[in-house]
């Protein structure tokens, strides 16, 4: 049985992440495992964000809060979330989520996710979808604009 501590876990950062989006990382699920059930601990400074407002289809989510305190945006609005909170983000529209950190202390939290491929994901406030057929994206994946889509006989034969 393969273990890890999600209160000290060595995270990692991705340099290209843009301004209000710089949260620390570990992966979970390879760490101990798993192969059905994904979990990410993110460690959030003052001000940032670990991805834009979005929803799933097909993956339930579950955010853990850890430390500190966090604010949670949902169609329900906004709400503040402290150490112990547990929220579940269902698929489609009604799991819309974005978790900022509005303090001066940084966060950490868990977020727990089913693993589907292909996975999408809807980003309303930009407008863009995305879709990765595999785990890592593979060479199909794609993120377009909702407005792009196409007819299903267009371009056929």
């Amino acid at each position: 049985m393969r273990r890890a501590n999600v209160l000290t876990l060595e995270l990692q950062h991705d340099q290209d992440d843009p301004p209000g989006y710089a949260a620390a990382y570990a992966r979970v699920g390879p760490i101990v495992g798993a192969e059905r059930i994904g979990a990410t601990v993110y460690e959030l400074p003052a001000g940032q964000s670990n991805c834009p407002y979005h929803y799933e289809y097909g993956d339930e989510e579950w955010l853990l809060v850890l430390s500190g305190r966090l604010t949670v945006r949902t169609p329900d609005g906004e709400e503040e979330a402290g150490p112990g909170d547990v929220f579940c983000f269902p698929d489609g529209p009604a799991g819309a989520h974005k978790l900022t950190n509005r303090g001066d202390e940084p966060v950490r939290l868990v977020m727990l996710s089913t693993k589907s491929n292909p996975a999408v994901a809807v980003y309303p406030d930009s407008g863009k979808i995305g879709v990765w057929p595999e785990p890592g994206g593979g060479p199909d994946q794609l993120m377009v604009r909702r407005e792009s889509n196409v007819g299903y006989w267009e371009g056929e034969a």
